[in-house]
């Protein structure tokens, strides 16, 4: 082979392993940054993560927020009007917090089961719905 086309060789090699390395790297960043969201329902049901960070979506229940301490830890419950998600959350909630309205939290499930957030997200449209818990609601409901 002669030393212009090993050159040629070389380099295109070269090439195809940066590309690969720069597709890894990519796709490990992604994977890495890639949050999900499980509705309260699917919490419950034992769908989401226990080890993982994830958005949970659904509506605060009325007479459920509670602050046990004089610190700033917060713990209400989640409802999609199916199944409710005891939350937890140790800092300054947002301005629109309010019970029956709907939120985002970003957080992982603890040993007990508990959500705990390291953020909390409302709305600021009062008719504001996750778009599972919206979905949730137009089901029929059994009658029984």
């Amino acid at each position: 082979m002669k030393p212009i086309r090993k050159q040629r060789l070389f380099l295109i090699i070269l090439m195809l392993a940066g590309l690969g390395l720069a597709a890894t790297f990519a796709l490990k960043a992604f994977n890495e940054n890639l949050m999900y969201f499980f509705s309260t329902s699917d919490v419950a049901a034992g769908k989401a993560p226990t080890n993982a960070v994830f958005r949970l979506g659904g509506m605060v229940v009325k007479g459920s927020v509670e602050r046990p301490n004089a610190d700033l830890l917060v713990r209400f419950k989640l409802s999609d009007f199916e199944k409710e998600v005891t939350v937890e959350y140790s800092g300054i909630l947002p301005d629109l917090f309010r019970e029956g309205q709907g939120i985002v939290a970003k957080g992982q499930l603890d040993s007990r089961g508990v959500f705990v957030a390291e953020e909390v997200l409302a709305k600021h449209d009062e008719n504001y719905m996750p778009p599972e818990v919206a979905g949730s609601l137009k089901k029929p409901v059994a009658q029984p």
